[in-house]
């Protein structure tokens, strides 16, 4: 498997991304004077770093090696290496501006997770996502109904949230749920998996690669709902034959009070609020996306500094529980500062950190000149819809953000339906393996028994129909977009 990978890291990395915000002027003066290093010392020598990076990235649980540390170090050398030959030829600013281009990509993308992360780590130290999995558990849903609940759960919140967010917390549910059911927790994992991975493909909010598209401005954002049906057609097939393999027993129901601190819900209000605030300021100002977001960051500073300011006029955080319901109070009925710093701390710095280095090594190689010949390849030679089919499958091995900002660094003349159809692919495509998505790896991480590679390959060929049919679908009902 390890020499497949490295071939497969050789040819996919040529593929890997870059995006330039930086304006036309500064795209229009890189494309006249960057120096052709294609066949030069340096081209090869940023491939063989690209390539040595990226597998110690994908080597990280067999290494112990955060993926971020490889990622960040080998952009580093390829761009002083770059700097470096461009200086000795009197064009060291040239240079600068490219770095500066892919820089200013990364910082959007940056702030975006950074604040979508950030709301995440606030709900769940307020409460709300433990609550969630209290009361699916207090049900008394079969196990087959919980497949079908956490799946379906995990397809719409994935809409709006981290599909790694959406997969932890679901998975928590199944192995809460689970405990002397081994096979229920790996097939509700699975369609975990495929649900959150299908739900981010439709919505510019929940993915990497749609998040891309939109903020490259090539697609409106309510075009992106036009993967609805196909999106649900990728879920529901897996889905379907899973079902008649899972238990048909009723675990035990859960007897734990649900305990929300104070201000849980106005916190899941000001992130409504704030994707609401995104996506009309990019429609109507034509802002990034990174704006409305960095907006709400802001509402959620200022909320943080009332509940610290007024927490001397409560008991305690559970305060509002007690007058409610007049329920014994739980041990931890202390008030607690609500510090958004803490939140933004929280966040998972390592795969920001890897997507920097991702986002900045593959811009040298973009910059270099290796794109292009790829490009003129998948989209000149043979036809886009295989192109965007293959690059789709990929991303099974390779993260599909990664995968999108290659392809927009080659600016394809696709209409419409081909950029649904890659946005589509890419999305669904990393569900044919347990690494293919942050899903799929977070919860190869956080399930100990009953979820493996081995077993999620098991299933790959009914994941695959899924995938086909997606597309069939795509083709058919959005036959007016291409």
């Amino acid at each position: 498997m390890n020499s497949t990978l490295v071939k497969l890291s050789g040819f996919v990395l040529l593929l890997l991304p870059t995006a330039s915000f930086a304006g036309e002027a500064s795209d229009a003066l890189i494309a006249t004077k960057s120096l052709d290093l294609t066949h030069h010392i340096i081209g090869y020598l940023s491939i063989a770093v690209t390539v040595m990076a990226y597998i110690a990235a994908m080597s990280e649980e067999v290494i112990a090696l955060r993926k971020s540390k490889p990622m960040v170090l080998g952009s580093a050398l390829v761009w002083f290496a770059i700097c470096i030959y461009y200086a000795w030829h009197g064009e060291a600013k040239m240079a600068a501006v490219a770095f500066e281009s892919n820089l200013l990509a990364y910082i959007e993308l940056f702030l975006f997770i950074l604040v979508s992360m950030t709301y995440l780590n606030a709900m769940e130290e307020r409460g709300i996502f433990d609550g969630l999995r209290i009361w699916l558990l207090s049900r008394q849903y079969s196990y087959r109904q919980l497949f079908w609940i956490t799946g379906v759960l995990a397809f719409v919140l994935s809409t709006v949230i981290s599909g790694m967010a959406v997969g932890l917390l679901m998975g928590a549910v199944a192995a809460a749920v689970g405990k002397n059911k081994k096979e229920f927790i790996a097939l509700a994992c699975v369609n975990i998996i495929v649900a959150a991975n299908a739900g981010g493909s439709l919505s510019p909010l929940g993915g990497i690669s749609t998040l891309f598209v939109w903020q490259h401005k090539i697609l409106p954002f309510y075009e992106f709902f036009s993967l609805t049906i196909p999106c649900m057609v990728n879920f529901l097939v897996p889905a379907t034959v899973m079902h008649f393999f899972v238990p048909k027993e009723t675990p035990a129901a859960s007897t734990s009070a649900i305990w929300l601190r104070r201000g849980s819900k106005r916190v899941i209000l000001l992130f409504i609020i704030t994707l609401a605030i995104t996506v009309s300021s990019n429609v109507l100002l034509e802002l990034p996306p990174a704006a409305g977001m960095m907006t709400g960051l802001g509402l959620l500073q200022f909320f943080s500094f009332y509940l610290t300011k007024t927490a001397h006029e409560v008991k305690s955080d559970f305060a509002h529980v007690y007058k409610l319901f007049q329920v014994e109070a739980p041990r931890d009925n202390k008030r607690q500062d609500f510090d958004v710093f803490k939140n933004i701390g929280n966040v998972d710095w390592d795969t920001l950190l890897f997507f920097y280095g991702a986002m900045m090594i593959i811009g040298a190689l973009g910059f270099i000149g290796y794109l292009d010949a790829i490009a003129h390849f998948l989209f000149g030679e043979i036809s886009a819809t295989v192109a965007n089919i293959s690059i789709g499958l990929s991303s099974a091995f390779i993260d599909n953000g990664t995968l999108m900002f290659a392809v927009l660094s080659m600016h394809p003349d696709l209409p419409p339906g081909q950029w649904l159809l890659l946005t589509l692919t890419l999305g669904v495509g990393g569900s044919l393996l347990a690494i293919g998505s942050a899903p799929g790896v977070a919860l190869l991480g956080q399930i100990k028994e009953g979820y493996t590679f081995a077993f999620h390959m098991r299933w790959m060929p009914v994941i695959l129909l899924g995938y086909l049919a997606s597309i069939a679908v795509h083709f058919w009902i959005n036959a007016r977009y291409f």
